[in-house]
């Protein structure tokens, strides 16, 4: 089943939800008695786990109150495994995957929400609940709560795709001013960006221009410390759909940076593409190689160690990256390597990864590493770099490794239920506007 905006186009392929269900609590149920009965039997009410990052489970709870809601899917008799990605029309496709447990366990099913780029959060929300509220049905029907839940088909609705006028063209600018000013320093930057893309099952087509210029001050001791930097850049991607695992296109991309020590840089690299899972299942799981190649013409500001103002390179790629999405966690890891073709010791070799897992009940273990083997940097200027240029960091420097690192552990006990909405006081928890 597919929505766009408010409409609805029934692709599943369960006879229980082979129309469009809308689910509404009886607003024909008797009222006496029916708050004691429908609490009473709610206690036999499906438990749900929502596995989403973001969503806004106060108005899920809000909306959805026939099924009892669990903090960790241990508990769970489903398991709703929400995943996301970007549309060509500059919105976003939720994937939603019912997974039954238990009693539920021959219960399985997903379903497919599409926002458009206008739509608001309230309208996103909406969407989703819908969703979820179509989802839960046949979870829900074997219960007793399935008394108090009126289940009605609609008409069916065509499975043809709409109407475009744009012909999937979308266009998007944006622009950002910000600045910031304390008693020993200010600083001032303004941003523009401008995008043009077109995304059709058979192919995608990008052009996108983004230019950035700040400036900064900084006093101290009696010595005042002022840097800018400019970067602009444009680059074009083109990627046409071979199969359900290959893929072609290449990249073209022209940059200029001052931190960089690029007065001028353009690249030309094809590419190709091949993904182990077919890219249907590319919601949940990924595990894609990607090879370039190609050639590039760089005019530095300021002459290089390596006694160059201009060069022209020829430069390969290859990267495999992993992505997957299941009920025990999620994750990205990715590995790449470059070199230039004149002289292969000057490469790069970069591995990056963030992995989320649910150890057992409660505990969850959260890394985000990156680490980088930087031999290819032929754009270093000549000459030391001044105090200012280290300090405000406006230089490129010379370095063999850039790594990160982050590890955090987090751990709930206490009930498994989650029904309750309460939004007094907000939902942060901080108190960034009091001082005591």
């Amino acid at each position: 089943m597919r929505i766009f905006g408010n409409r609805i186009l029934v692709l599943a392929d369960r006879p229980c939800l082979a129309g469009a269900i809308l689910l509404t609590l009886l607003a024909s149920a008797p009222l006496l008695g029916f708050e004691q009965t429908i609490g009473e039997i709610k206690k036999y009410a499906p438990k749900v786990f929502i596995d989403c990052h973001r969503c806004d489970m106060n108005y899920i709870r809000t909306e959805i109150p026939f099924v009892n809601y669990v903090r960790n899917p241990q508990e769970a008799d489903i398991h709703v495994l929400v995943t996301e990605q970007t549309t060509g029309g500059g919105g976003r496709e939720y994937t939603l995957t019912f997974i039954g447990l238990g009693r539920f366990a021959d219960l399985k099913n997903t379903l497919t929400y599409y926002s458009n780029r206008v739509d608001t959060e309230d309208e996103m929300r909406k969407g989703l609940v819908q969703i979820l509220k179509l989802g839960l049905a046949p979870y829900v029907a074997r219960t007793p709560m399935a008394k108090f839940v009126n289940f009605s088909v609609s008409r069916q609705v065509t499975t043809a795709p709409p109407e475009d006028a744009w012909n999937y063209w979308v266009f998007n600018l944006s622009t950002r001013l910000r600045a910031r000013s304390e008693q020993t320093q200010k600083s001032a930057s303004v941003s523009g960006s401008a995008s043009v893309s077109r995304v059709t099952p058979a192919s995608k087509f990008r052009v996108s221009a983004w230019a950035d210029y700040e400036s900064v001050h900084v006093s101290y001791e009696d010595t005042d410390y002022r840097s800018s930097s400019t970067e602009k850049s444009l680059e074009s991607l083109y990627v046409r759909s071979v199969d359900d695992h290959w893929s072609v296109g290449g990249y073209v991309n022209w940059s200029a940076s001052t931190y960089s020590n690029v007065a001028f840089s353009l690249a030309v690299m094809p590419a190709v593409e091949f993904d182990l899972f077919p890219y249907s299942e590319s919601t949940r799981r990924q595990l894609r190689f990607l090879y370039t190649v190609g050639f590039s013409r760089v005019r530095y500001i300021d002459e290089t160690i390596y006694d160059r103002t201009a060069q022209s390179l020829w430069r390969q790629g290859l990267s495999v990256t992993l992505e997957f999405v299941e009920p025990w966690g999620s994750g990205e890891i990715s590995l790449e390597g470059s070199n230039f073709f004149h002289d292969f010791s000057k490469n790069r070799l970069v591995t990056d990864g963030e992995i989320y897992l649910r150890i057992f009940r409660g505990l969850s273990l959260n890394v985000d590493a990156r680490y980088s083997l930087v031999r290819d940097q032929l754009n270093i200027a000549k000459g030391d770099a001044t105090l200012d240029e280290i300090l405000l960091q406006r230089r490129e420097l010379a370095s063999n490794y850039r790594m990160s690192l982050s590890i955090g552990l987090s751990y709930s006990f206490g009930s498994v239920y989650s029904n309750i909405v309460n939004p007094r006081f907000g939902s942060s928890h901080t108190f960034d506007s009091m001082h005591f």
